[in-house]
């Protein structure tokens, strides 16, 4: 009943958000549903680490190992975009009803996101992707200007593209299904399934949906959305949009491929994976605007996951959740960081930004360790999950892609790293001794807790979670 309860909370948050009961409510029962969830995604997380599968809805709403991953991840990042919200949404909230909006797609969205790890049918799965998008695209036009309109006409347009092309995938999918002799549609039916089913369909129905679904992703080509919409949405919401809907599309792809281990899948992998990585991180080094900085980053990082799920064996698995989960938790950082700058220089030109320690000493630092983080710099957690898949790919003899990918790693880490100490320690080109900003307390608190999870995980993994993490990567192998 906890799975039920889960998708329940947000529901009730968003209810108790349309109704004019004052500017406090909202952000008092979106914050508490997300603490609810957090802690319910937490215990479930620890029942799945131990190898139990949870049951709501057989067939219907169940959750494993990788399953429980994506939740945790999804409801700690929804936690502290809340979290910062309180304090961020003062000044871009004009009034009650705004306000209002924010909070009700805020919550529509967050349960969205929620569904698609706890979902376990195919076709449902679909449905609730697409209800991400659907309930994030009036987020992405929040602002109202017409950067942010058109970002989310972009945005919009190419996720129901990519929606029609995805749904074609499924409906083969289903249709290799039936043949094979299956019964009960799900993912697990689906793997006992998989030697039975027509090959030709099963590798059809795979392309379809990661060209569909690689588009919510992130994946180069069908990346373009997404800096526009990450630039334009909330910084809160980007912290969704970028840490975890992104990764709850790579999950779906991913969901598959035991389907075709067998079928030369890990070229396929390998393949889009260092397209992706190489593209962004060159991107990286000509962007003018941090939070979109930020967003090629988060192509840059799709890209890692899919080479080490293509490094294959149980230590490519093992990076490839690994890097899913520090990913989640230190992008969503960067976005909060950005936020932070944001409200403080109010500008997201990086030219324009120098000497942000100087002009607010907490948004400046966030902005630092954001950066350092990100890119991949020890002692933080996105580290410690690429070493792992650079040693997984030289254990497998993969020399040419591990070689590509840390090539591809180290200009993304130059790319990051030399705009963020420009904005960060740039000699200002205006007053040289700024009026320091200060920093709603909601928001310092929020990046101090955020900080924590990507400090420790660089250092340490926890016994829970590296079992969870282990039943995670098992759900990749046939």
């Amino acid at each position: 009943m906890s799975l039920l309860v889960i998708l329940a909370l947000p529901l009730a948050a968003m209810a108790l958000s349309l109704l004019p009961l004052g500017r406090r409510v909202a952000p008092a029962a979106t914050l508490s549903a997300a603490v609810t969830v957090f802690i319910l995604a937490i215990r479930a997380a620890l029942r799945a680490g131990a190898g139990n599968s949870i049951v709501a809805l057989p067939h219907w709403i169940e959750l494993d190992g990788f399953g429980a991953l994506i939740l945790l991840v999804v409801s700690l990042v929804g936690t502290t975009a809340a979290l910062f919200s309180l304090g961020y949404m003062t000044k871009h909230a004009p009034n009650e009803r705004r306000l209002r909006f924010y909070y009700v797609h805020f919550n529509l969205f967050f349960f969205a996101l929620l569904a698609v790890p706890l979902v376990v049918e195919p076709n449902i799965e679909w449905i609730a992707l697409e209800m991400t998008a659907l309930f994030s695209v009036l987020l992405v036009a929040y602002e109202n200007t017409h950067e942010s309109l058109e970002a989310a006409w972009k945005y919009i347009a190419l996720m129901f593209m990519g929606a029609a092309i995805a749904l074609l995938g499924f409906l083969i999918l289903f249709w290799a299904f039936k043949t094979g002799g299956g019964e009960t549609y799900s993912w697990n039916g689906l793997r006992d399934v998989a030697p039975k089913m027509p090959p030709v369909l099963v590798k059809t129905a795979f392309l379809l949906i990661l060209v569909g679904f690689g588009m919510k992703a992130g994946f180069v080509p069908v990346h373009t959305w997404l800096p526009d919409a990450h630039s334009q949405a909330p910084s809160p919401v980007c912290a969704m949009l970028s840490g975890v809907k992104t990764t709850t599309a790579l999950y779906v792809i991913l969901r598959l491929v035991p389907l075709l281990r067998a079928d030369h899948i890990d070229v396929w992998l390998l393949t889009v994976g260092l397209i992706s990585v190489g593209v962004a991180s060159f991107l990286l080094l000509q962007v003018r605007d941090y939070k979109r900085l930020f967003a090629y980053s988060t192509v840059e990082h799709m890209g890692i996951i899919f080479t080490a799920a293509g490094l294959g064996a149980v230590a490519g698995h093992y990076g490839a959740m690994m890097q899913i989960l520090t990913h989640s938790i230190t992008k969503s950082f960067c976005f909060l960081a950005a936020g932070a700058a944001l409200l403080a220089v109010e500008t997201r030109e990086i030219a324009a930004v120098r000497g942000l320690i100087r002009t607010s000493p907490a948004a400046g630092a966030a902005m630092l360790f954001g950066g350092l983080a990100i890119a991949g710099a020890p002692p933080f957690a996105v580290f410690l999950s690429e070493f792992s898949i650079l040693k997984a790919g030289l254990l497998q003899g993969r020399y040419v892609a591990t070689v590509l990918l840390a090539l591809f790693i180290g200009i993304a880490f130059f790319g990051v790293l030399v705009h963020v100490n420009r904005m960060v320690f740039g000699k200002p080109t205006g007053n040289p001794h700024p009026i320091r900003v200060q920093l709603p307390f909601s928001c310092v608190l929020t990046l101090i807790l955020a900080a924590a999870p990507i400090v420790v995980l660089g250092v340490y993994v926890p016994e829970p979670l590296h079992q969870l993490l282990n039943q995670a990567a098992l759900c990749l192998s046939r």
